[in-house]
Formats: structure tokens, sequence, C-alpha cells
């Protein structure tokens, strides 16, 4: 034996099976890399072909969008007692906070649509379409700071490491497309004027899923993708014999050592040669009708702000992408909330309720499962002084709200109780695994059989968690 082979002799039990990659072995080969060969996830028909997840980091209030409290009028100025928080955990901002005081909502909720659902009046275009919309009040989750929490939502699990779910999508559903990736990630700054969270490329990565599963992260300037443009002096002509002369050598390579990794390679070097046409193309809205941009607002012409980004969503789902994530950057108030929550509901009200809407009238809402929300809640007390002009509010993981619409979702609901404070869940409590099983479900999925062995475990996005929740399905 070479060297070479003395060395892939000590790679993964899924190496060698590379390795004889001739027989049963090929087609076993095959399943691996081909998603859409593997048989067994579900027995049941998909409602949705695609999502299209709004991820709003930092954690927007439910007590000023989603969850209207009346009871916190009455009670506004009170401090809560040790007893009040019954051992809940509380992060090291406020841990150590003298008095911690009930601290009622600025803003107003009305009743939208023939639901009734109420939103707040920061949201007045999700009012528009507040049939279409699922409300979930209930949501539950584990960790209390940003980085685990944003960590957990994506991952199923708080540390780093695991597949994204996007990644878990591709590799249980394939792509429709064979010119764009099945998970495409971008990202938006909000216009709130204290610092964001930090986004890592690991949130959309692939863990131990085949690389091509990863997220490809589009830019809002230069290269939507890097290394797009050939550089000069290379034509496409060129390219394409540097990149048969590549391939040739992986082709080569993978006979010798049978690492599945290296065919994952070959793929990818042709999705991105691919990519050179269809993501300029894509990019390019110019062609959109006017009436297209009064929907989403002035900002989908901005490159790179929500809006635009909204706008690509509906783009990316016409054209086969399996999973849309947004990232909206700047929600974690924890003071001026009446100064910058404002600028975040004017930067995502619009064009989220326009993507909606956009969606629906094309005939597309119906397969595409849009959900909305942050890694956690906020706390029903004030973080500092309870001065109302600079108000904030600190992390709160027992109870928070989101949407979701479109593709197996009933329109039109709200789901799921807090208590008057919004501390605890009192009626039908939803965790971020049961949010995970619900959205599989929908893309035809069944989260117990969606499996990859890894290190002698089977593993799966909801871990040996996870309920469907009915009482939000179509």
């Amino acid at each position: 034996m070479t060297p070479e082979h003395d060395n892939a002799m000590m790679q993964t039990r899924r190496q060698f099976l590379g390795r004889t990659s001739a027989g049963i072995g090929s087609v076993a080969l095959a399943s691996l890399l081909n998603s859409r060969l593997l048989a067994g996830f579900s027995d049941f028909a998909p409602k949705a072909k695609r999502v299209i997840y709004l991820f709003q980091s930092g954690a927007p209030s439910q007590f000023e969008l989603l969850d209207h409290k009346p009871a916190l009028a009455k009670a506004h100025g009170q401090v809560l007692g040790s007893e009040f928080f019954g051992g809940q955990r509380l992060t090291g901002m406020t841990s150590g906070q003298k008095e911690k005081k009930i601290c009622k909502s600025i803003y107003n909720f009305s009743r939208h649509g023939q639901s009734g659902t109420e939103l707040s009046e920061l949201l007045p275009h999700l009012g528009q379409v507040a049939d279409e919309l699922c409300v979930v009040r209930s949501m539950q989750t584990q960790a209390i700071n940003h980085d685990p929490a944003i960590t957990f939502f994506q991952t199923g699990f708080q540390q780093a490491g695991r597949p994204s779910m996007g990644a878990w999508a591709s590799y249980g559903l394939g792509s429709e497309s064979a010119d764009l990736p099945a998970y495409v990630v971008m990202i938006s700054q909000g216009s709130a004027k204290r610092d964001s969270q930090a986004l890592y490329a690991r949130l959309w990565g692939s863990g131990f899923l085949p690389s091509e599963h990863q997220g490809v992260k589009f830019r809002s300037s230069g290269d939507p993708v890097l290394y797009l443009s050939n550089p000069d002096g290379i034509t496409a002509k060129r390219r394409r014999r540097m990149l048969d002369l590549g391939q040739a050598l992986n082709r080569e390579h993978h006979e010798r050592l049978g690492d599945p990794e290296i065919l994952t390679r070959i793929r990818q070097a042709e999705m991105a040669y691919r990519m050179q046409t269809s993501v300029p193309e894509l990019m390019d809205t110019s062609s959109e009708p006017e009436h297209i941009f009064d929907l989403y607002g002035a900002n989908a012409r901005k490159p790179g702000t929500y809006a635009a980004n909204c706008l690509l969503a509906r783009r990316l789902a016409e054209r086969g992408v399996r999973f849309i994530q947004l990232y909206h950057r700047g929600w974690d108030q924890h003071g001026d909330l009446p100064r910058d929550l404002p600028l975040q509901c004017g930067d995502v009200d619009q064009s989220s309720a326009a993507l909606i809407a956009d969606l629906k009238q094309r005939g597309m809402l119906d397969e595409t499962l849009v959900i909305w929300g942050g890694e956690f809640g906020r706390t029903v007390y004030a973080q500092g002084g309870l001065n109302m002009a600079k108000y904030g509010r600190d992390h709160h993981p027992r109870c928070f709200s989101m949407w979701m619409a479109g593709g197996g979702i009933r329109g039109g609901t709200t789901y799921g109780t807090t208590d008057d404070f919004s501390f605890n869940v009192v009626e039908n409590p939803v965790h971020v695994y049961d949010l995970h099983a619900t959205m599989l479900h929908c893309l035809g999925i069944d989260h117990e059989k969606l499996t990859f062995k890894f290190q002698g475990r089977h593993y799966r996005l909801t871990d040996v968690h996870g309920n469907l929740v009915k009482g939000i399905l179509a």
C-alpha cells in the first residue's frame, strides 16, 4: 500500500465506503452524495418545497410586538421579589440589579384581518397580511445568552459543530436548482444605534454532514460570492479548461483515496462555474416592475438591506433554492428601546409583509414556509432605571413570540398563551426542538428519521427531542 492508502484507511467509515465504489458500494456512495436518492425520511406528502427563515438576531421584544399584555399597565413600576423568579436564571447584566421593576409597553396593539390577530402599532404592514400569519406566543428555549441561543436555534445544540437546519434540509431533500446552491444566506444590518451580535459562518455550516450542504453566503457588495468573477486575463473558455484539468486530477485523487469529500469538491467546483452565470442574473433586480419595488419599499433598491434581501429571497425561491435564510441584526434592546425598536421595525415590517403578499400573488406561498423570529424573548422588568424614554429589557428564554406563514401552516391564528407578565407559558408550549420538528414536517420529512451517523452515533436536528405542533398545521 502507498502512504496515501495508509492514511485513507485511518479515515472515517464513510470514506472507506467511498473506496469500495463498485457494485453496491457505488450505490451507497451515491446515496451519500445525492440526498434525493435517500429513502425512508417520511411516509407523507410535503406541504412546503422550501423555507425562507427571517432570523431577527438579537431577540425582538414580545411585549412591544406580538404578545399584548394590558395587565402591565396596572402593575407598572412594581418591584419583583426574588420569589417571583422561582430560580430562573438571569444574565449577568441584571442579576445584580437592585430593583427589578415591571415595565409596561409604550406601544398600542390592535386587531387585524378577519382573524382579529393582535399586532403592535409598530407592525402596520404585517397587519395587512394578518390572516396569513400564525403567531406563536409560547416559544421556549434553553440558552439565555446570544451566542449559545443563536447556535441552538440554528443547529439544535448550544455548542458549535453541529449541522445547521438549512444543511439538514439540503441533506434531506437535495436541491431543485442545478445552477444555485440548495442553501443561501444573506445578512443585513439593522438601523438601531447599538452594537449588534456577531454572526459566524458556522451558524450556516454543514457540521459533520458532507460539505456540499453548507450555506453559501451572498454578499451585498463586490462579487455576491467570493471569487465569482474571473481574474483579469482569464476568459470563460480558459476557466473551463482550468476547471476540467482540476476535475481530472481530483477524480484521479478520489480513485486512489476514496474520500467522498473529493467528489463533493468536484461537484461544488462545477456548481461554482455555473454560478458565474446564474448569480449575476439573480442579483440583477432591474427587470423587476415598479410595483414590486413599491411593494417591498424604497430600500429594496439598496443592496444589502433587509428589503433588498427579501426581494432576493423571492427570486431565489423562484429558482428552486431549498433553504433561504436572512439574518437581520440589531434587536438587542437592553436600553434605548423607544429609540431603536421603531427603527428596527421600520427595517422589516413592510418588506416582510411584501414577501408574503408577493409569494401569494405568484401562487408560491402555499409551497413556501416563511418563519420570522429571534433567539429568545425579553424580560417583563426594565433593565436599569424605569425611564420610559430610554427603557430596555434583558434576555428571557422561558417564553417569547414568533410568526410563521405559508406552506403547511394555518394562517390567521395565534397559538400558545403566556401569563400576564409573559414570564411563563401557561398553554401549549413550543420548544425550539418542536419548531424544528414542525418545520421538517412541512417539508415532508419525519424529524426522527432524518439522521446521519457520525462517530458511532446517529444524529438528528432535534437530537432526542421534538414534537410535531399539530395545532398550527393547515
